[in-house]
């Protein structure tokens, strides 16, 4: 009956901690497994087992159960779906600067909010401005103005054509437009 019970009891503390990475779907089968989990702790119970430590793991199934089961209806029941999704487009080819060097990655400040970001097209300076090319989860992909030479010692290097290096991001291949030829909308 015990192994049963710790079973449960991690299914509940697993699908838990991937309700924060999956969703609220796993936040409702974490409060589903909860209340399975403290049916079985009661009939242990009920069996004549009255250990104190039962009595704790009740308590505290109850308690993440109802808190998960609370985190997965706000989740469905919420009617601001939409703001998120209208945030990121507004993201897409915003302007912002570079918070922390980004080489490739770093931190960047778009709209007021700090952003984790990638550079497509080398390594950035902070201080720099950067453009946003693409939202990729809680993850920008920027343009930076102005790349550094050798990882982040210094301006565009000497000779470098810059419209060049705007109209060809590493990566990103032929056909992507420049800063100035993007259309806002």
């Amino acid at each position: 009956m015990w192994v049963v019970a710790g079973v449960l009891l991690g299914l509940v503390v697993l699908f838990s901690l991937l309700g924060f990475h999956m969703g609220p779907h796993a936040h409702l089968a974490a409060g589903v497994v909860g209340v399975v989990a403290a049916a079985w702790l009661v009939v242990m119970v009920v069996d004549g087992r009255s250990d104190p430590l039962l009595w704790v793991l009740v308590s505290a199934d109850a308690v993440v159960s109802v808190g998960v089961g609370l985190l997965a209806w706000h989740s469905f029941s919420s009617s601001g779906t939409d703001a998120p999704a209208q945030h990121v487009v507004a993201l897409e080819s915003a302007e912002g600067v570079a918070v922390s060097d980004l080489d490739p990655n770093g931190t960047v400040r778009v709209h007021g909010e700090d952003w984790s970001a990638t550079s497509v097209n080398g390594p950035v300076r902070a201080g720099t401005a950067v453009q946003v090319l693409r939202v990729k989860g809680v993850r920008l992909e920027v343009w930076g103005e102005e790349v550094c030479d050798d990882g982040g010692a210094g301006s565009v290097a000497e000779g470098t054509d810059r419209q060049a290096l705007r109209s060809s991001p590493a990566g990103a291949g032929p056909g992507v437009p420049s800063t100035d030829e993007r259309q806002v909308p």
